[in-house]
């Protein structure tokens, strides 16, 4: 079977019997083409389905009207929101996104930068995977004077814009709200990977705890990969203690939707035995019974004022531009799962 050939602006500009560069000026809404021929050519384009070569367009304009997207997996509620706030920008100034996942496989995440730079991105927006320790493919990006900017899962390693929630803050603002409620013996789910978020959070945990005159129990802290069954795992090796905690702050929705799991089993009564609250504010926390405490990321914001910075570096003609480090206000969401008693410090839903 015959491969059929590629459309070219030659082949519509053979149609309509006009130059190749009248096609192109069309094609590019160039003033100095009438209507009539933009039309014609747009008409021409469509039936000899002609699709433009991006990287052939970056190479003489020095645009692609592309930005690569790199997150750790598309299938997360949060990284999903935090795309459509950077598309909802995009494509309102004609640009269009290609999401990549390295699902936090370092190797995968310096190939796709390379498949970036290759397909002439005109930039580059990630968030780092929890594996990666080497940043010198994020430094490369940089070298070759391409916008690039991290959000959520970031690192001062590299000289480049930041958007992130104060994860120390949720964390603290969980804890205390906890301590609030009656609770002294405070586990926590952490993950034992070199990721910031996770280590912020563990900070406003074991601050909180200092605090509020709560003393530091190393066997309350159980670190893992915060899945659902690594919550299930977690929340098994806790109840092994001689003494139960009475509250549990996991860095992961999941991982407490997990603990959620194994106390319901076990007759553990949330919240007046154990108390329950997560991070992240994905969809289904509001569904579980007892519904869940979390904190929202304010993904979509963060979504949207992360574009807003890319497209003011994109503007920047020679690309120096300082390296800004925004820090969005996380908001404490208080459910039943961790409400014992009444509380006006923060949103309930």
């Amino acid at each position: 079977m015959a491969n059929n050939p590629k459309v070219t602006i030659h082949d519509i500009a053979n149609k309509l019997n006009v130059t190749a560069s009248t096609v192109s000026r069309a094609l590019n809404d160039n003033p100095r083409i009438s209507e009539a021929t933009k039309k014609a050519v747009q008409k021409a384009a469509k039936e000899l389905n002609y699709q433009p070569n991006n990287i052939a367009s970056a190479l003489r304009n020095g645009k692609s009207h592309i930005i690569g997207i790199i997150v750790p997996t598309a299938d997360r509620s949060f990284f999903a929101s935090v795309v459509r706030g950077i598309e909802d920008i995009a494509n309102k100034l004609n640009y269009k996104v290609i999401i990549c996942q390295t699902y936090d496989n370092y190797e995968k995440e310096v190939q796709t930068i390379d498949a970036l730079l290759s397909a002439r991105v005109d930039g580059i927006i990630a968030s780092i995977g929890k594996n990666t320790l080497n940043f010198s493919h994020y430094k490369r990006v940089r070298e070759r004077n391409i916008p690039l900017i991290l959000f959520d899962r970031t690192t001062d390693a590299v000289d480049v814009s930041q958007v992130m929630i104060d994860d120390y803050l949720g964390a603290y603002k969980v804890v205390e709200h906890l301590v609030n409620q009656g609770c002294r013996r405070i586990a926590h789910f952490t993950s034992p990977k070199n990721v910031s978020v996770f280590k912020e959070r563990y900070r406003g945990y074991a601050d909180a705890l200092r605090d509020h005159d709560i003393p530091f129990e190393e066997e309350l802290v159980v670190k893992s990969n915060l899945q659902l069954a690594d919550g299930r795992n977690s929340m098994e090796q806790l109840l092994k203690l001689k003494t139960l905690p009475d509250a549990i702050f996991s860095a992961s929705d999941f991982a407490a939707m997990g603990a959620m799991q194994v106390l319901k089993e076990n007759g553990i009564k949330i919240p007046d035995e154990v108390a329950l609250a997560g991070f992240s504010n994905d969809p289904f926390t509001s569904f579980t019974d007892p519904t869940l405490t979390t904190v929202d990321q304010c993904s979509i914001t963060m979504g949207k004022i992360t574009a807003e910075i890319f497209f003011e570096h994109l503007k920047s003609e020679d690309k120096k531009y300082i390296a800004q480090k925004i820090v969005l206000k996380p908001e404490l969401i208080i459910r039943n799962s961790s409400l014992k008693k009444p509380t006006m410090n923060a949103k309930t839903a």
